[in-house]
């Protein structure tokens, strides 16, 4: 069996780089043999794909989350459209609204948002988004902007209604860690009952942790136990599970 984590934060795991090269041999001995790093801003993307470089199982998403909308550096965009010519570049990300903890405002939320959107179709990227408590707002901004390679909703939340509609557009959908938490029945629903091949899976490390491991800091090798649970809500074998998802990876970054 081979895993693929779409969504870790791998400089939020452990800030030094050693150990950060150590997280991601670690994970690809127990399988993980893709992993999507994330930055929520542009000096740490740098940094870590820097750092990162010589680990060709980790791919990398740039772009800037909603957390630092009221700082994202004068010359963001450049360094977007800069960072897309590096190697492994797979996505625009993670980028969308979080009107949970009322960064900046919505207004500039949303201006970031689309800035990003329009900015993944010019550089035909799909893009990671990060949705929490802005859902009516994401679809409908989805609706006008989402880009032809598509997106994916990173560390699904929302019921199974609202993936019925996300999935009207080219969208996938990305469960973490959460879905094994015992009081998560929306995210139960939404697993049993959506198209196995609109799929895909992630850490969200560190946070996020899979309950077979809670008390711990979330990292890529942790994946399997989100695997396992989302295999037996479905009733189907594990291998047979992660042999799709693993296909519906390399399918969504452009990597097969």
């Amino acid at each position: 069996m081979q895993f693929f984590d779409t969504h870790a934060h791998i400089g939020l795991i452990n800030e030094d780089p050693i150990e950060q090269l150590i997280i991601v041999q670690e994970a690809k001995q127990e399988n993980v043999t893709g992993i999507v790093s994330i930055s929520n801003n542009l000096p740490d993307f740098f940094k870590i794909y820097d750092n990162l470089k010589t680990e060709t199982h980790v791919f990398h998403s740039i772009g800037v989350s909603p957390s630092e909308v009221s700082h994202p550096g004068l010359d963001w965009q450049i360094k977007i459209e800069d960072g897309t010519k590096l190697d492994r570049i797979v996505s625009i990300g993670e980028i969308g609204l979080d009107y949970y903890h009322k960064f900046g405002n919505r207004d500039a939320q949303i201006e970031l948002f689309i800035k990003q959107l329009e900015m993944a179709e010019r550089f035909k990227l799909p893009v990671i988004i990060h949705n929490r408590e802005a859902g009516t707002d994401v679809l409908d901004i989805l609706r006008e902007k989402l880009p032809s390679r598509g997106g994916v909703l990173h560390c699904y939340s929302e019921d199974y209604e609202y993936a019925q509609k996300a999935l009207e557009l080219n969208l996938y959908v990305s469960l973490a860690g959460n879905v094994t938490y015992r009081n998560a029945r929306n995210l139960h629903e939404t697993a049993k009952n959506i198209p196995i091949e609109r799929m895909l899976i992630e850490t969200e490390s560190p946070f996020m942790v899979p309950s077979f491991y809670r008390g711990k800091r979330n990292k890529p090798s942790y994946i399997i136990e989100t695997a396992r649970f989302i295999a037996e809500l479905k009733g189907m074998p594990l291998e047979e599970l992660t042999e799709i998802l693993y296909a519906n990876s390399l399918k969504f970054f452009g990597l097969d």
